[in-house]
This record gives C-alpha cells, sequence and structure tokens, in this order.
C-alpha cells in the first residue's frame, strides 16, 4: 500500500523550513501533497496564493512524488480525498508541539485513519517563520536566504 502524505499549511511564503520537512519526509513517505489551505484565522494572504502554487511546483519540479494543492475543506476530508493516511508537520518548538498536539486529536477523530507525524525541524532553520519573512519582506527587507525560490519582482 502506498504511503501518501498530506503536509498542510497556509504557507504564506512557504520557507526553507517547509521545504526541508518535505524533502526528509520523502524518505518516510512514497508520495506528499502539499495542501495550501485557507486559515480562517487570516483574512487576507500576504502572497497571493496561485504565484505560492507557481513557486513550490517550480521547486519540487524534479520530483514526481510532491504534488501541490489548494484546498478549502477540513484537512481531514482533504486526506481522505487523496487516499492518504498521514498528516506530515515540522515542529519548531513546544509551543507548536502544543498547538500540533490538539490538532492532531481532532483530525484523528475526524478521519480514523489519519495519523499525524512530526518532524523536529533542523535547527539552523528553527528560527524560520513565515510571519517573520513576510514582515521583513514587507518593509524591504532581503528574505532570499530563507525561501527556496526567487520571489517575483
Amino acid at each position: 500500500m502506498k504511503k501518501i502524505a498530506i503536509f498542510p499549511g497556509s504557507f504564506d511564503p512557504f520557507t526553507k523550513g517547509h521545504e526541508d520537512i518535505v524533502l526528509r519526509g520523502l524518505t518516510l513517505f512514497d508520495e506528499i501533497i502539499i495542501g495550501i489551505g485557507h486559515n480562517s484565522k487570516k483574512n487576507i494572504r500576504y502572497f497571493d496564493i496561485d504565484v505560492m502554487v507557481g513557486l513550490i511546483e517550480e521547486t519540487f519540479k524534479d520530483y514526481d512524488n510532491i504534488k501541490v494543492v489548494v484546498y478549502n475543506e477540513l484537512t481531514a476530508e482533504l486526506a481522505r480525498k487523496h487516499g492518504a493516511n498521514y498528516l506530515l508537520r515540522g515542529l519548531r518548538n513546544t509551543t507548536d508541539f502544543e498547538y500540533e498536539n490538539s490538532i492532531a486529536q481532532v483530525n484523528k477523530y475526524l478521519y480514523e485513519h489519519l495519523e499525524s507525524v512530526f518532524l523536529i525541524t533542523s535547527p539552523e532553520l528553527a528560527a524560520i517563520s513565515s510571519s517573520i519573512i513576510r514582515e521583513v519582506h514587507k518593509y524591504g527587507g532581503d528574505v532570499s536566504d530563507f525561501i527556496p525560490y526567487p520571489l517575483p519582482k
């Protein structure tokens, strides 16, 4: 049976930390679906979702076993639709764990075959967050060391 994982997030933007989790996840899973979800707590995206899809697809263009989808439903439903029995998540710190643990419990309740797999962020990438990158970019700072693709001008 093919091991398919969903790597869900708003990815606004997709960072080198996210890329690291996906690439390390390929040692565990046959296929990874990067699911760009609509976060109900975030009304407006900083980076256009269609642009982000293109940038992520370009980042993984050499990998046939990585796909990118946009979704506006429960992550458990996305997993069910794609035959995924795993959610892949990265943890930078204990705060991430507390948040992710609650979500994992609910996802397991919603779809009993769904297991959450957590990878600890590589130490050199642990300080990177999408919100910090947005803030630096907003004020004209160089974010190229934190993202795996060049941003469009």
